[in-house]
């Protein structure tokens, strides 16, 4: 098995998935640390292994003395993050209080005007700023403090919430474990527990200790999706993980870990293209249908502690034109 040629074929895919992750919905996030975190918790993830930092270092093609350097210098500074185009726009507009579109792409006129464009479309569409007149002669002006910062507050709120709550379904934490695992303010992580103990989602024990028993976005909700789409990633990602550490690199017909991947080579007028079209929906039914009676079962159960264990179950589907790109 080519493991390095393995490697560098999930990186290619996961930086697409980054790239579309850092411009949808209408975001412009910054990416320059991207390279630095990648390092960094590639490190620790090594170093949990039980792989020597010198071992590491070598792995990496550095000096054990530029490794540490280097790892000293980002955990010093794993929180600072470089500014955005988003970011300086929403600054300049912010510091005029209002600009005209022509004044906006000539400060800007060394990036490319599509992109400037892009960014105040995000800002109106995020109810930062909002737009009067047409053309160049666009009036933008920044929305009212209090506007901004409940529309911040509540985003932020909201994906801080589910990001806890699929957090604690994996694994049971207190607060200051949780606070350490999201990065996020512990203010804010409290308030996020405290709603979801209150909506009955979490249980905390004696100890501290929360957990949640169940962790659902939805099928159509606008919120949330931040952890559905972690969920996906982050159970197809553990489940090649654990397949690996059993030191089996080839799939028998008892397992119970693992995944396949098959796809439909179809035409427009194919006998089974509605059968194929239809089979995402059918698998979301039945399994939710299991998943259900599941659940209902194991609340009749409660008390049963003694050999409980979890079973992932990831399914997803991507339709493809002849070019190879998603239609």
């Amino acid at each position: 098995m080519d493991v390095k040629l393995l490697i560098d074929g999930i990186v290619r895919q996961t930086t697409v998935l980054i790239a579309q992750l850092s411009t949808s919905a209408g975001v412009r996030a910054p990416l320059a640390h991207v390279a630095d975190q990648v390092f960094l918790e590639l490190a620790e993830e090594i170093a949990a292994q039980g792989v020597s930092r010198k071992v590491a270092a070598d792995m990496f093609g550095m000096a054990l003395r530029s490794y540490q350097k280097k790892l000293r210098r980002l955990t010093e500074s794993a929180s600072v993050r470089n500014r955005t185009l988003w970011e300086a726009v929403m600054d300049f507009v912010s510091e005029q209080g209002s600009a005209t579109r022509d004044r906006i792409l000539s400060r800007f006129r060394f990036d490319e005007e599509r992109e400037v464009a892009a960014v105040l479309n995000d800002l109106v569409g995020q109810g930062l700023i909002y737009a009067t007149g047409r053309g160049d002669n666009t009036m933008y002006k920044l929305s009212s403090e209090d506007d901004r910062r409940e529309l911040a507050q509540k985003d932020t709120e909201e994906s801080l919430l589910q990001m806890a709550w699929l957090a604690l379904y994996r694994r049971a934490l207190t607060r200051p474990e949780l606070v350490a695992l999201l990065s996020a303010d512990e203010a804010a992580v409290n308030a996020g527990v405290a709603r979801l103990l209150a909506d009955g989602h979490l249980t905390e024990d004696a100890d501290g200790r929360l957990r949640a028993e169940t962790f659902l976005v939805p099928v159509g909700s606008e919120r949330g999706w931040e952890a559905a789409v972690f969920d996906h990633f982050s159970a197809m990602a553990g489940a090649i993980a654990a397949k690996l550490r059993r030191g089996i690199p080839r799939s028998q017909a008892e397992d119970v870990v693992g995944g396949a991947t098959l796809t439909f080579e179809l035409f427009e007028n194919h006998p089974s293209k509605g059968d194929v079209l239809a089979l995402l929906h059918k698998i979301r039914s039945d399994v939710n249908q299991l998943w259900q009676r599941v659940n209902a079962e194991s609340e009749n159960h409660s008390g049963v502690q003694e050999g409980r264990f979890k079973v992932t179950f990831y399914f997803g589907q991507n339709v493809l034109d002849a070019d190879g790109e998603t239609s």
